[in-house]
């Protein structure tokens, strides 16, 4: 039965986060005649494209293999401007959308979620928000995000700062002019690399803090044609078919050969072609044994550092920026449009937090063991606690009150990547072990919230109202997960995709590397074996 939502409080389902996947959830839920609320923290909609308003964010996945895919009127109305859309013109795509669809009645703006608890007797559970309200449904649906929740490390003298600074995904909504400005950036992972660029194009003075240099790879962005717009809108059905079937849900699937197969001179020449291509493909659309042969791997890695190198006119610089502490593709590729000549610049310089680590904040600035800094801006590019972090943020109690974030101690587990024992009726998009961490994250959040809401479906058709994963098929789940991590280069570095980033955080593999077509094909499995592995009572 569909609860009333007229001046009440109580829902069909409620949905945490506003975003691409909290967006579609109110749209598919509608069209089932339930009755929906989405609490959102921000102020609009459009989740990561809300948030990081940071100078150069943009996309590196293709823009026309980004986009939703279940509107053909969709597609055939919204045009992209660009190969790889800048943040503004994403945001105004996802408002688009909210307005085509009339998203926006069904979500509350301003609600931060602080807790959610699970009643077994009724069945229901009921969600808090910072500012004071609670709903109730039968169903939870976490839509959050795989990164949302920022990092910023613990650096002593912090408040006597005198100085401004934010986190990339808190910049300010309103424009900063950094003309005169002396700027910290603190990081170098892939939203720095964006920003830096960018920053370094028009500000007084920039000093960059890295930790670890990365492989970083040139986007190629540029303008779509009218005649490519043509040919992108015809073959819409072609390439969302395409990322279906590739590895991490890209335009870009592997090549069937091996780094070895081929002679060295054909080798590189095949490096060269992809590193003149778009985005992604020198990562995903390379040799198939470069992210699980070390040797493989090391003929990808010398030819970028060499690249790198021939870009930097200081040999010392370029020794700073050129890695050599992980192996190529093992930590998530930075595409970028100029970073490295930013560092070609007399007012950029490059700080190793190696050789001088960072002591504490001081008023004026910023004090490394070797020398003091002043600035007016200190800027964390410090990144996220992946996967993980955002849920645990929230005080989510399921069963018995049993804490997830107690759960969790020992690393995540959850089967597909979708639900966990102990909290029924809770689904999770963008959570661990899930292909849509490491995917091409609207194809593969699209598949979640369909399959999650086809599950609902089938449960309201059959008169079920509670459904649970079992502890068997999670555990052979986690097990299948981390085999697969571990038939890779990937568990061999300190990133993100480990939780690594992260002080205290268990150094565990988080998402799941078997492959977006795997990862379809066993969720079809499970729901055409009337959702094998879940107890429906």
């Amino acid at each position: 039965m569909t609860k009333s939502t007229s001046g009440s409080n109580t829902y069909d389902a409620i949905v945490i986060g506003a975003g691409i996947s909290g967006m579609y959830f109110v749209h598919r839920l509608r069209a089932m005649g339930m009755t929906v609320r989405v609490f959102e923290a921000g102020s609009g909609v459009g989740g990561t494209w809300y948030w990081n308003r940071y100078p150069g964010a943009r996309f590196d996945s293709e823009s026309y293999s980004y986009g939703y895919s279940f509107s053909q009127e969709l597609l055939d109305e919204w045009e992209w401007s660009e190969h790889f859309a800048p943040q503004p013109e994403t945001l105004r795509y996802l408002n688009y959308v909210a307005d085509k669809f009339d998203l926006r009645r069904d979500i509350e703006f301003n609600a931060r979620v602080k807790s959610a608890r699970y009643d077994s007797q009724a069945q229901d559970w009921t969600i808090e928000t910072e500012n004071g309200k609670s709903a109730s449904a039968p169903f939870l649906l976490q839509a959050m995000g795989c990164l949302s929740a920022p990092y910023i490390p613990e650096i002593a003298g912090f408040e006597s700062f005198n100085g401004d600074s934010w986190h990339t995904s808190t910049w300010p909504h309103e424009s900063v002019d950094l003309s005169d400005k002396r700027v910290g950036v603190i990081g170098t992972g892939a939203t720095a690399v964006q920003m830096i660029t960018e920053i370094a194009k028009n500000v007084g003075d920039l000093t960059v803090f890295q930790r670890t240099p990365n492989y970083c790879k040139p986007l190629r962005n540029g303008p779509i044609t009218a005649a490519e717009q043509a040919e992108i809108k015809a073959n819409y059905a072609e390439t969302f078919e395409r990322c279906n079937n590739t590895f991490g849900g890209f335009v870009h699937g592997a090549d069937e050969r091996c780094a070895f197969d081929v002679s060295e001179e054909e080798r590189l020449a095949f490096y060269e072609e992809l590193w003149a291509g778009k985005g992604f493909s020198f990562w995903l659309g390379n040799f198939s044994d470069i992210l699980s042969d070390e040797k493989a791997n090391e003929t990808v890695g010398a030819f970028v550092r060499e690249k790198i190198r021939a870009r930097l006119d200081d040999p010392a610089v370029a020794d700073l920026l050129v890695p050599t502490d992980h192996l190529f593709g093992t930590k998530r590729q930075p595409m970028e449009s100029g970073y490295y000549e930013a560092y070609n610049r007399p007012n950029v310089h490059l700080i190793d937090l190696h050789e001088t680590p960072i002591e504490c904040f001081t008023e004026q600035g910023l004090k490394t063991s070797g020398a003091s800094y002043a600035f007016d801006i200190v800027i964390f590019a410090t990144g996220f606690d992946a996967v993980t972090g955002a849920l645990n943020r929230v005080d989510i109690r399921g069963e018995d009150d049993h804490a997830l974030k107690d759960k969790r101690d020992d690393g995540p587990s959850a089967y597909l990547g979708m639900s966990t024992t102990g909290f029924p009726n809770m689904f999770i998009t963008g959570g661990p072990h899930n292909s849509s961490s490491f995917c091409n994250i609207p194809r593969c959040l699209e598949q979640n919230v369909e399959w999650i809401t086809d599950c609902i479906a089938y449960m309201r058709e059959h008169g079920y109202s509670r459904i649970e994963a079992t502890d068997t098929a999670e555990a052979a789940w986690t097990q299948h997960v981390l085999e697969s991590a571990d038939e890779t280069l990937l568990t061999k570095t300190d990133s993100w995709f480990m939780g690594a980033n992260i002080p205290g955080k268990k150094r565990v593999f988080l998402n799941y590397v078997g492959g977006v077509p795997t990862f379809r094909a066993k969720c079809a499995e499970v729901a055409g074996q009337d959702y094998a592995g879940f107890v429906l009572s």
